[in-house]
């Protein structure tokens, strides 16, 4: 959920406080670190098309005709969560990086500490589970899950150098906790049923994994005015082609799977009707972006791989709910 845009808004940030000559304090300082490293007018659309889908496909294949309140507001409270200690881990990961490339980022420039950070983690996992205890106790399971996974990609599974050295198994390691979030998410809809875990939303699952691909990938492919010394993006170290042939390569399996996941609810022609318009704008942004990659191109596949998870989510669980529980499919 891109870096780009915030990088430029945190850089005009830094320069406007130096300007004044004077510091946020307080409050104030957590909404520019916000605004910064996690807006959350950006991030909170994608996070509830996110949770909100993962329970409404558990309802749509355990025959349900919709769900509860409570269950898409714990899901979507607890992966909102999980997105911010994500994001805390990152700091606490790129602390030296950040230190020597990127001054103008939130701790380097001493807007926020790491301790700070690190305090604001540990109250979001307090959060979460006491959700987790008050709404059914058996999710707690699942959520130290979570987190146990979490805190491994925060030591970079103790293999940091290992894994920097290989890109595609950084992401792929780290994309793992995709599912096992939307896998929680989902049981805030199937545990409290007590329907068990459906086979197919293993397909939903695997969706998760690829578009956090999707998105990952996407956030990191930079024209080559915007490419920063330090900054490892998959257009500087793959080059400009294979990185957009491995974004369009994620898209595809994340498609195939949406396919079979819509196949399980009886959905197939709609999701692929959406599919098919936003391959082809992704196409489109993607032969622009090789074709002549001016400054700023790279925020267009940035942008379509939003759209595309957005719509992803929504046309796979909660559209067919919705439309189930109006009989009308």
């Amino acid at each position: 959920m891109g870096e780009s845009g915030q990088q430029a808004g945190a850089t005009g940030a830094a320069g406007e406080h130096a300007a004044a000559g004077a510091r946020p304090r307080g409050l104030a300082r957590w909404w520019v670190y916000q605004r910064e490293r996690f807006p959350v007018a950006a991030h909170g659309p994608l996070i509830a098309a996110f949770s909100l889908s993962a329970v409404c496909y558990s309802a749509l294949v355990r025959g349900a005709t919709g769900i509860t309140p409570a269950a898409a507001l714990v899901a979507f409270a607890t992966a909102f969560l999980f997105f911010l200690q994500l994001r805390i881990a990152d700091e606490f990961k790129d602390a030296e990086e950040d230190a020597r490339f990127r001054p103008y980022r939130p701790v380097p420039r001493g807007l926020v500490t790491l301790r700070e950070l690190g305090v604001l983690g540990a109250a979001a996992a307090l959060v979460q589970l006491a959700l987790a205890a008050g709404y059914d106790a058996r999710l707690l399971a699942i959520l130290a899950v979570v987190l146990g996974y979490l805190a491994l990609m925060s030591v970079e599974f103790f293999a940091g150098a290992w894994l920097r050295a290989r890109p595609f198994l950084y992401m792929a390691s780290h994309m793992l906790v995709m599912p096992l979030i939307d896998f929680y998410a989902t049981a805030c809809d199937w545990l409290p049923a007590g329907a068990g875990v459906a086979p197919a939303l293993a397909w939903f699952l695997l969706i998760s994994y690829f578009n956090g691909m999707v998105i990952e990938i996407g956030r990191k492919i930079r024209a080559p005015a915007d490419e920063e010394t330090g900054v490892e993006t998959y257009s500087a170290v793959w080059g400009r082609r294979r990185a957009v042939a491995a974004w369009l390569g994620a898209m595809a399996l994340c498609a195939a799977c949406a396919l079979m996941a819509a196949r399980e609810i009886r959905f197939v022609v709609p999701v692929a009707s959406v599919l098919a318009l936003l391959a082809a704008a992704a196409a489109i942004v993607a032969a622009g972006y090789l074709r002549e990659a001016r400054a700023g191109a790279g925020k267009r596949i940035e942008l379509v791989s939003g759209v595309w998870t957005l719509a992803m989510y929504v046309s796979v669980g909660v559209v067919p709910l919705a439309l189930r529980h109006w009989g009308i499919a």
